[in-house]
């Protein structure tokens, strides 16, 4: 027994980090966009339901990305995402239910090759460019818990980044934000994305 007591020290130790980092991302996303002006709101993908239609989660970020919108945050909205195992393309479901609610063709961007957020911020500020549009200083939209990644992810192509999160129910933002913290600490180990901001 008092051979397995350093093992269960250990083990704890390890869980309370695991959860209070968990706890961390999860708060770091649902904090409000800082002030002013940016060039774009980039819609992070996330996956499309069997009917077609955005699942809770981008249907969730995509309002979010069109309040911003709405409140004059940016000139124009990216949705980003391909096909995943349902078509179809993230994107462009999202796009649709942005139509829906008010935003015209113009102000909409749609970036549907993308299969992870690496190639979400790739491919978006490609298509910015096409665009004409300068992409100095974006705001991301996704899961409060995933903003952290993101936001990371996203300063590798684009010189200024922001994030903010939509927040999901409890259930979805404590697996969510559990598996995030496998995700960035993964992230880290292959030099994906840096600890501290650029």
């Amino acid at each position: 027994m008092k051979r397995l007591l350093p093992l269960l020290g250990l083990l704890l130790m390890s869980l309370s980090l695991w959860v209070g980092a968990a706890v961390l991302l999860d708060w770091h996303g649902r904090r409000s966009a800082p002030d002013g002006a940016y060039d774009a709101v980039i819609v992070a993908g996330c996956r499309v339901g069997p009917d077609g239609l955005p699942s809770k989660a981008l249907a969730r970020r995509t309002r979010h990305g069109v309040r911003l919108w709405q409140e004059g945050r940016a000139p124009v909205l990216v949705f980003t995402g391909g096909v995943g195992t349902f078509p179809p393309a993230e994107a462009v479901a999202a796009a649709e239910l942005a139509r829906s609610l008010g935003v015209p063709d113009a102000a909409i961007v749609i970036e549907d090759r993308s299969t992870s957020t690496e190639e979400n911020a790739r491919h978006a500020a490609e298509q910015l460019a096409e665009r004409g549009v300068a992409g100095d200083r974006v705001l991301v939209v996704s899961d409060a818990y995933h903003v952290f990644r993101a936001t990371r992810v996203f300063a590798r192509h684009f010189p200024s980044v922001d994030g903010v999160g939509s927040t999901p129910g409890p259930w979805v933002r404590v697996r969510g934000s559990l598996r995030e913290v496998l995700a960035v600490g993964g992230y880290l180990a292959m030099g994906r994305i840096d600890l501290l901001p650029r």
